[in-house]
């Protein structure tokens, strides 16, 4: 198991009931404020080329993607298939619950980006998953981990819990790391001079290693 690096009540929960009961009610909310959606937004511009075929891990009501930056087609997999509907940007989506289930249902080698944005404090298998994105990521493809200072609480496992927002970063970071085949990983506040009053948004991304025999750890 390759949450193994780690020991395994970290990834447990206050809340340990199926995750598709807690998100049978469509949540159409944003769960961070204007200034961090727009944050969201400028990294996606800035870091997915136009034309990309991209996959909104953990999906909901809205992927914030930029206005002016064409794509070719974007897909949502999350739990709420209501709320999928209702999001202006999603192209497809897929109802899945990777907690239950980390294999993805798509072919090796085809998305240019993957992002996961204010959802990844509540994987339970975070290592398996990052394994199976790497997996569905064509080369020199990107993986763009957004977060911030809010969760629920009682369905965060608890190594977010009761780590910091520094602590989060390294978190994420090692994720990819241990998944392996991931290169180029970096982290930080990506709205630095507008949080605070703004809510904190933070990113650590990473690039499909073009060289699966050598992995950058």
């Amino acid at each position: 198991m390759l949450e193994s690096n780690f020991p395994l009540q970290y990834f447990s929960r206050v809340d340990e009931s199926d995750d598709g009961f807690f998100y049978a009610e469509p949540r159409k909310v944003v769960h961070i404020d204007d200034n961090a959606i727009d944050t969201v937004s400028a990294v996606f511009r800035d870091f997915i080329p136009t034309d990309s075929v991209v996959l909104d891990f953990m999906s909901s009501w809205r992927s914030h993607w930029p206005q002016d930056h064409l794509k070719r087609r974007l897909v949502g997999l999350g739990l709420n298939s209501e709320e999928m509907i209702d999001n202006p940007d999603l192209d497809e989506h897929i109802v899945q619950n990777v907690n239950q289930d980390p294999n993805l249902p798509f072919h090796d080698n085809l998305f240019d980006a993957v992002v996961i944005t204010v959802s990844v404090q509540y994987l339970t298998k975070p290592i398996e998953i990052f394994r199976e994105l790497n997996r569905v990521m064509k080369e020199n493809g990107v993986l763009i981990v957004s977060f911030s200072n809010r969760m629920f609480p009682t369905k965060a496992v608890n190594i977010w819990r009761n780590t910091d927002d520094n602590g989060h970063l390294d978190l994420v970071s090692s994720y990819m790391q241990y998944a392996e085949n991931f290169e180029d990983i970096k982290g930080g506040l990506a709205n630095g001079q507008s949080s605070p009053p703004n809510n904190p948004l933070f990113v650590v991304m990473g690039t499909k290693n073009t060289n699966p025999s050598d992995p950058e750890l």
